[in-house]
């Protein structure tokens, strides 16, 4: 690190020899810091250690007051030293005292020591210590020597990991026993419950050797072991003619990262300094986790969990530990990981998953888009579920209400055993009635229809006898690939779509991103209100050439059949007007170079903007059909985030005021004779469908397994009889009718 100091390699080498060496973790960890100081010259080496509750206690010294070792504590944040545990990031001060984070610790003696270096000991992406070194003569510290620093500091991580230096009762639990039964609640990221046994997906991999003896050869390794996973990748891409085009692009987005030359050249990097193939991998990862955790775009953040997923299987190959096998697996397995990257999720049997439980997670990573394909109950940001949870644990994920039940008492687990039971009869029943038309029993006939955005959804629709797809959303193809698809590969995409549906109607809606949905390739800048900010038509309008790309594929994809879609976040006609000139433009560009066009057009807008009701007579006069996205439109009505989960009960769908609207548009859709659906979270809950067919509602999408429940439902109901019920009750000024319709539907045998 200086000018005359030990080679680095010959440093790591003698680090190792001494925490294998004999003695007690202390005696080796105060070996350890006066070997470091002597070997990069520096006047004082210290090493701080996280205790529970954010601080830092130091630990070892070499240099400072010997005093001072277990008593000297400071908070996360505080002075230089908490300001590294803080930022994760390392500090080289020439005049540690000028800077305004300096705190001074008189026990230590540290007045005689000027410069400081510092770098944080990490550990599974989380900061578990804090390396300083300091001199007494100012010290300008390079960029070579703190890289070297830090990776001194990741084989000491290892020493604090894998010795008992703090009392197991710190890493224990921090409320209750870790053998009781355990309720945690997460993020709904697909329905559903699953009964199980837990299995720790990707436990830790204890790395045995950290410093390398030759690292041409540890070079060599790295890049066989990259070759064998692109290998996987590749095998799985070629070789599987059950993989949709989307969930393809999830894979070829991952498999971007194996050829990612900055990336693979760190690790070279950590390789040169002295580490294991294996080692260096590590510490990337590491580095990588705690550098992308601090970035503000959700999206960047998300395909950390790519990386990871990548990182962990060239520690396997590199480690020769292999992945799960299907013969280990329980028939009842239920995942639990902190992340997962979308390939992992293919080393597990299919047959034998039946939930997923994500520590972090949202609805926009590749595993998740994934899992929901695959109809597996999953939960997303559940908080400290692995310190609490071990291997094989029975545990129950109910995916309705976000939460999982770990070790569950005889009590819980005949209950939901019993809600299982009665939801597979209920399964048998819907199946017996899938060929069977939604019609009511005063002969109100009721499409059913599938809400959609992958390939595989479409297994779903023919499952559970939808009648179509009311809503195929094109945007997340879009947000699973790493580039702007260009018009051929969405022409393929959308092609094979109306292929798998067989002739039944699909009705596509163009690119809805921007609020919660961040594209990877678009420098998406922050908003204060970003679901009513730069979203949805309002990026393809100012946009033209990506609405123009999406509308050349559609019409190409529909050549002699019929083609539905629909513009999402229209607030004023003007928009659905220039909307609608761009697909004429298209339109004649197909004809004009000879293409074969659809054999009929129809085109229509969501109403989800409340400005759109204002302007009914204006916009029924220019569309085919419309379509109610209920969630944003009442959510704006409200003016009610509806993420909040402090919002989410204060304001029902099944209110008056939301009733007599909905009876609004429906009445003037029926005079203008223009069809009406609905397409949001209302459509799929039996009691809120029920409602919308006695306000006039004929066409109705919701997800794939709320279609048997809806028919089951419209098969035993009353329209007319409803709808006179309901008309009684719209002047109410009640919070909800929800208890009211629920007792009128029990008092009339409707299913629920």
């Amino acid at each position: 690190m200086s000018p005359g100091a030990t080679n680095p390699r010959r440093l790591l080498a003698r680090l190792r020899d001494v925490m294998a060496g004999a003695g007690s973790p202390q005696e080796r960890l105060d070996r350890v810091v006066r070997l470091i100081a002597e070997g990069i010259g520096a006047d004082v080496c210290s090493c701080y250690v996280m205790r529970a509750g954010e601080v830092l206690e130091l630990f070892a010294t070499h240099g400072l007051k010997k005093s001072a070792v277990h008593h000297t504590r400071l908070r996360v944040g505080e002075g230089l030293v908490g300001d590294i545990a803080a930022h994760a990031k390392p500090v080289a001060l020439s005049d540690a005292w000028s800077h305004p984070s300096f705190v001074y610790r008189p026990e230590t003696g540290e007045d005689l020591y000027r410069s400081l270096s510092g770098v944080p000991i990490i550990r599974a992406g989380r900061v578990i210590g804090v390396l300083v070194v300091q001199n007494k003569e100012e010290r300008a510290f390079g960029e070579e020597e703190v890289e070297v620093f830090e990776t001194v500091a990741m084989v000491l991580a290892e020493l604090l990991t894998s010795q008992p230096l703090i009392g197991q009762d710190e890493l224990a639990p921090a409320e209750g026993n870790a053998l009781l039964p355990v309720r945690l609640e997460g993020v709904k990221m697909n329905g559903g419950i699953a009964i199980g046994l837990a299995v720790l997906h990707r436990p830790r991999l204890r790395i045995q050797k950290l410093v390398a003896e030759d690292g041409a050869a540890e070079a060599t390794r790295l890049h066989k072991a990259l070759d064998e996973v692109r290998g996987e990748v590749d095998s799985l891409l070629e070789g599987g003619e059950r993989l949709s085009e989307d969930y393809r692009d999830v894979l070829e987005a991952y498999r971007m990262f194996a050829d990612d030359r900055g990336w693979i050249s760190k690790i070279v990097e950590a390789i040169e300094t002295g580490l294991t193939a294996e080692a260096a991998v590590q510490k990337v990862a590491d580095d990588t986790r705690v550098r992308m955790s601090q970035i503000a775009d959700s999206y960047i953040r998300e395909r950390l969990h790519d990386i990871e997923d990548l990182a962990n299987r060239l520690l396997q190959r590199l480690m020769g530990v292999t992945t799960v096998s299907s013969a280990d697996l329980p028939t009842d397995a239920v995942l639990i990981a902190r992340t997962m990257g979308p390939a992992e999720l293919l080393d597990y049997d299919r047959a034998k998953l039946r939930g997923l439980v994500l520590e972090e997670g949202a609805a926009t990573n590749h595993v998740a888009i994934v899992a929901r394909a695959l109809d597996i109950p999953v939960l997303g940001k559940v908080s400290g579920v692995l310190d609490k949870i071990e291997p094989l644990d029975p545990v129950i994920v109910d995916g309705d209400r976000g939460q999982i039940f770990i070790r569950p008492g005889e009590d819980i687990k005949d209950a939901f055993k019993r809600s299982l039971l009665a939801h597979r009869e209920q399964l048998a029943k819907y199946a017996a009635s899938r060929d069977l038309p939604a019609v009511t029993l005063d002969g109100v006939e009721v499409s059913l229809n599938v809400n959609a955005g992958l390939l595989l959804d479409i297994e779903h629709v023919h499952a559970s006898g939808a009648d179509g797809i009311g809503l195929y959303r094109t945007e997340i193809p879009f947000m699973a690939r790493s580039s702007l698809p260009d018009v051929a590969a969405q022409a393929s995409l959308y092609t094979r779509v109306l292929d798998a549906m067989q002739g039944k109607p699909v009705v596509f809606r163009t690119l809805d991103v921007g609020g919660d949905k961040v594209l990877p390739y678009w420098n998406n800048e922050e908003e204060d209100n970003p679901m009513m900010g730069w979203r949805s038509v309002r990026i393809t309008l100012d946009r033209p050439m990506i609405l123009r790309q999406q509308l050349r594929a559609l019409i190409r994809s529909a050549a002699g059949r019929d083609l539905r879609l629909m513009f999402p976040m229209v607030a004023e006609v003007a928009e659905f007007d220039q909307a609608r000139a761009t697909l004429d433009l298209e339109m004649e560009r197909e004809r004009a170079r000879g293409g074969n066009l659809p054999q009929s057009l129809l085109v229509g807008t969501m109403l989800e903007v409340p400005a759109l009701l204002w302007q009914l007579p204006q916009i029924l006069s220019r569309v085919d059909f419309i379509s109610i996205g209920s969630n944003d439109l009442l959510q704006f009505l409200f003016a009610s985030d509806r993420g909040n989960p402090r919002l989410s009960d204060r304001y029902d769908t099944l209110s008056p005021p939301v009733l007599r609207l909905l009876r609004s548009v429906a009445e003037q859709c029926e005079e203008a004779k223009v069809p009406l659906s609905l397409c949001g979270e209302m459509a799929g809950e039996p009691l809120g469908a029920m409602v919308l067919v006695s306000l006039g509602f004929r066409r109705l999408s919701m997800s794939a397994h709320s279609i048997g429940p809806v028919k089951a439902m419209v098969l035993g109901m009353d329209a007319g009889q409803v709808r006179d019920y309901v008309l009684t009750q719209l002047d109410s000024a009640a919070h909800t009718l929800r208890p009211k319709l629920r007792g009128f539907a029990r008092d009339h045998g409707i299913q629920l």
